[in-house]
């Protein structure tokens, strides 16, 4: 059946190869995540100058970092002697330098190259030019994103406008002052299966009523199959015995006070291409960013986001955090429970959307419009 055999309720999906192939997931890496601004890690995680984490980025090992002067910088974790990888922590802390094991070549908090053996015998290698590769940096939300391309996108057109087109109020994102509260849980999700199936499962509710709950005793719009990313500046409603954003519909914590009578008792959620999920409620902001190690493997860090006053006070968060936690380990499952049909003859052609996932053909439109660029 080919899509013009569809019934008009119908729209076909990516077909199944878009999920399995590797030459696919290679050209993804190179097109989407090599190319676009990617969000890499918590700027509180750089807090001192010489703290580091390194994340994968495409096919790229990214080094961020704290220099001397503040900043936050990002480097293509290579040396660039003989291409060692320089830091193969995830995360850790120098004190003014970072060498490279191998031949110990070693680079300033900025990328320069400040010394190597026999450095002074060769005058004519220009420290800079032989420095760490840099990679273009920005922060929002209090998040660090690092873009590898050589002339990066706008950040503002494919990154902040992402907020505004789903919230449909350039104001409204800035209210929940994402930047200002501190992670209160973060959980790591080991997620075997594509990373496109991870995004077409938060855009839509069309699975809501049957495997959240949870969550659609908190949100009862959800199980009408209707997501709130589907209306432009629409965040469903709690239920109304519902006191909090919580796993059992209870109290949760202290309210974020930048957030307006129109979004209070409300949940909003928003996708930012390519890799970003953030989730808006009046007392946290949950963060979901996605690093695609292969076709059928994906690495999801999630962050819940509190006042820094509810983390710091100690505050049992169990039950604002388990809400959403039981989702993801629902919605993974689902994603891991499709990924293996994928290579099914029956899926050769794709899948179908129903008309409260139409919405969901658009980004599919977008990955393959990135693929030809």
């Amino acid at each position: 059946m080919t899509s013009t055999d569809l019934p008009a309720s119908l729209l076909r999906t990516l077909p199944g190869t878009a999920y399995t192939d590797p030459r696919v997931f290679a050209l993804e890496q190179e097109k989407i995540f090599e190319a676009m601004w990617f969000c890499a890690v918590r700027a509180s995680e750089l807090g001192a100058p010489g703290s580091f984490r390194t994340v994968q980025v495409g096919r790229e090992s990214v080094l961020v970092t704290r220099s001397r002067d503040h900043r936050v910088r990002a480097f293509l974790n290579i040396c660039r002697h003989r291409g060692a990888r320089i830091c193969t922590e995830e995360s850790g802390e120098v004190k003014r330098a970072f060498q490279c094991p191998y031949h110990a070549w070693t680079y300033g908090l900025d990328g320069t190259l400040v010394a190597a053996p026999n450095l002074t015998g060769m005058p004519d290698v220009d420290r800079k030019a032989y420095g760490l590769v840099p990679v273009h940096v920005r922060e929002w939300l209090g998040y660090v994103w690092v873009c590898l391309a050589a002339e990066p996108p706008s950040f503002e057109e494919d990154v902040v406008s992402a907020a505004t087109e789903r919230l449909g109020d350039p104001q409204a994102i800035g209210r929940y002052q994402a930047d200002e509260l501190a992670v209160g849980r973060r959980i790591r999700y080991d997620v075997r299966a594509n990373w496109k199936l991870i995004v077409e499962n938060f855009m839509e509710c069309y699975h809501c009523a049957t495997i959240h709950p949870e969550l659609t005793e908190v949100l009862p719009e959800f199980a009408d199959g209707y997501a709130a990313q589907y209306y432009v500046g629409h965040g469903a409603e709690f239920a109304a015995e519902a006191e909090g954003f919580t796993v059992d519909g209870g109290p949760g914590v202290d309210r974020i006070p930048g957030v307006s009578a129109e979004q209070d008792r409300r949940y909003y959620a928003i996708t930012v291409k390519p890799q970003v999920f953030i989730n808006l409620v009046p007392d946290h902001v949950i963060v979901l960013r996605m690093y695609p190690l292969a076709a059928d493997h994906t690495l999801v860090e999630c962050d819940w986001l509190f006042l820094r006053d509810v983390v710091d006070s100690g505050k049992d968060l169990t039950r604002s955090v388990e809400l959403f936690h039981r989702v993801n380990v629902q919605d993974f499952d689902a994603c891991e429970r499709c990924q293996p049909a994928m290579d099914s003859r029956a899926y050769a052609a794709g899948g179908v959307l129903v008309p409260s996932e139409h919405h969901i053909r658009a980004f599919h439109e977008w990955v393959e419009g990135r693929l030809r660029r």
